[in-house]
């Protein structure tokens, strides 16, 4: 919505322009009229919107141009006429509405207002002769008859005025069809169905009481609510079923509202919604603000996990627990396109080709850790603000602390763990991080996953009794050599194919390049390792080299075979990026709490030694 409105009244000479800005300003008709008035600006706190508003005068002493670059400037015209002259109504067609929008056949039109002043002069109405010229330019929103001299109507024709440009018709509804537009209507479809919980098509008393109280901030009385649906039974055949207000019922009172000079409260409800004067997602609303500093990372909090869940939840219609590809289509439909491609399935676990509770929560948590405007955006449409009664979606995001303090404080508080799998083409990269999402070679749809390789996949994995998220990303080493892309992650994974040595040494290479003299841990894994090993190359073997470095031993890893491929290995990574300073030292799990509790056993040892002594010297005092 403008944060201001600019006025500009236009007309014949003596028609009373200036009496009417005068008349509203000292509410009294004044006695002595200048010829021009000067520019005045009403305040915000005294305007019926609560916005600033301009009124600007015009006279006949000014040329065309000037008066274009004043109609430029206006956001609506005041076109003011005598209702006792009827030459100054018939200059409204033939000299002013082209004036004002002779120019802008295939534009935005500027709104306009008819006025007609001196009602005092003449007994009847104007607007007989008026009604043509507003059926021929559908720009004018509307016509107001007024009297400077008895202060009749001023307030009000100022106030359609700004109602005309805070509140416009043209983007809503086209008088010459009498139809709501395009952009109107699939704008209050997608209201309808965020505000249809039960996915039944319909909006029930309870589904029509929260959408109300959400946009106007009260609930229906009951009668109220049945003389609605009455109007909309009467009107519109299967606009009203089963008790229920259909989607053509809704928008039929939306051009009922419109229709009955009653615009403002279809754009309190599209605004309520995030949508702006052109009937589009404003930025605002889908992208707030959302500082995200250097070295930090973003995750859904609880309030968004609640969110996306209870939204998963409502198109589970079956109540199966994973949603089919006509569910998941149906949550779509408030996207102007799906936002999850056809790589999400390859990206999360699935269950026969249906997307699990489980798979959509990891989908969410990938989006926001890797894209989170593209997040905050999914949230948006979503509508995470109007159905949560939060300022923005950014309520539902959680910024990490810098990996830095991570480093100093030596374990991590992240939820979600970032894992670079970098290795040479065909050591079986696509096939780990398939094996990660429990699809191994052996798996019936092995061949369709392992063609098409998604370059992410994400699931949780426990770490001492802690469930954390952990994304796999697809590195090729060349590209990490040829370039100097970004190698920051919680921990990397280096994997070389156990029968080409060859592929060892690129990833010692990488090693060298990206994290030898950092503080990100790292863990070398031999792929393929239910093939013969192959010949050794002159140099360092990979658990020398390790052993050198003060990295663990070379890991083994195989995908082959019929059963699910063992998790120990993702459990492993997991636990090195939770902990990232045992980089150098013992890495298994065992020795590490082992080391915790003998720590622990010590300390109480001591303080019971301590103790003793105590006792002991006060006993000799």
């Amino acid at each position: 919505m403008k944060r201001d409105v600019r006025i500009l009244l236009l007309g014949e000479a003596q028609v009373g322009k200036t009496s009417l800005i005068l008349s509203l300003v000292g509410e009294e008709f004044p006695e002595e009229v200048p010829p021009r008035a000067e520019e005045i600006t009403i305040p915000a706190d005294v305007t019926p919107e609560k916005v600033p508003t301009h009124i600007v005068d015009s006279s006949a002493e000014q040329t065309v141009e000037e008066l274009q670059d004043e109609i430029h400037k206006a956001n609506v015209v005041c076109v003011v006429y005598d209702v006792s002259e009827e030459a100054t109504i018939e200059k409204i067609r033939t000299k002013w509405i082209p004036l004002v929008n002779g120019g802008t056949e295939n534009g935005p039109r500027v709104p306009i207002i008819l006025v007609g002043n001196k009602s005092d002069l003449r007994p009847g109405s104007s607007m007989e002769a008026v009604l043509p010229i507003m059926s021929q330019f559908p720009e004018i929103e509307t016509c107001v008859e007024c009297s400077a001299k008895n202060l009749k109507n001023i307030s009000e024709l100022f106030y359609y005025a700004q109602k005309a440009v805070l509140h416009p018709t043209a983007p809503l509804y086209d008088p010459e069809t009498k139809q709501l537009r395009p952009a109107c209507t699939q704008a209050l479809t997608r209201i309808f169905r965020l505000s249809d919980q039960d996915v039944d098509q319909t909006l029930s008393d309870e589904e029509l009481n929260a959408f109300q109280k959400t946009c106007f901030g009260h609930p229906l009385a009951p009668q109220a609510l049945e003389d609605v649906k009455m109007v909309v039974h009467k009107h519109v055949a299967g606009g009203v079923r089963d008790d229920r207000l259909t989607l053509d019922g809704f928008l039929f009172l939306n051009m009922l509202f419109i229709q009955r000079g009653r615009h403002e409260t279809t754009w309190t409800i599209l605004r309520r919604f995030g949508y702006s004067d052109t009937l589009e997602l404003s930025t605002d609303y889908l992208f707030p603000p959302l500082h995200v500093p250097a070295g930090c990372s973003t995750e859904l909090n609880h309030f968004g996990y609640q969110f996306v869940q209870r939204v998963f939840e409502k198109h589970d219609q079956d109540h199966d627990g994973a949603l089919s590809q006509a569910e998941l289509q149906e949550l779509f439909s408030v996207f102007p396109a799906a936002p999850w491609g056809p790589q999400l399935l390859r990206e999360v676990r699935t269950e026969a080709g249906r997307l699990t509770l489980h798979g959509y929560l990891c989908q969410w948590t990938l989006v926001t850790y890797l894209d989170v405007r593209r997040c905050l955006e999914h949230l948006g449409y979503l509508g995470y603000p109007t159905l949560c009664k939060q300022d923005s979606q950014a309520h539902a995001i959680t910024v990490t602390r810098e990996k830095r303090l991570d480093q100093e404080k030596g374990q991590t508080q992240r939820n979600v763990l970032l894992c670079r799998v970098v290795g040479a083409r065909r050591v079986g990269k696509s096939a780990f991080l398939q094996a990660f999402l429990g699809r191994g070679l052996g798996h019936q749809d092995a061949e369709e996953y392992h063609k098409m390789p998604a370059g992410y996949a994400i699931d949780t994995v426990q770490v001492n009794g802690q469930e954390k998220y952990l994304i796999l990303c697809e590195v090729d080493a060349d590209s990490l050599l040829s370039t100097s892309p970004d190698a920051a992650c919680d921990v990397a994974c280096l994997m070389f194919d156990s029968s080409d040595h060859r592929s060892f040494a690129i990833c010692t290479s990488v090693y060298k390049r990206h994290y030898m003299d950092g503080q990100t841990p790292c863990l070398f894994v031999s792929s393929k390792a239910d093939l013969p090993e192959g010949v050794s190359l002159p140099g360092l073997s990979p658990a020398e080299f390790c052993r050198r470095h003060r990295l663990p031993a070379p890991t083994p890893f195989s995908c082959a075979g019929p059963g699910e491929p063992s998790t120990a290995i993702f459990t492993q990574l997991a636990t090195m990026a939770t902990f990232p300073y045992l980089v150098h030292g013992e890495l298994h799990t065992t020795s590490f709490w082992l080391r915790v509790t003998l720590g622990a056993v010590g300390a109480a040892v001591a303080a019971v030694l301590s103790f003793s002594l105590y006792r002991v010297l006060v006993r000799s005092r």
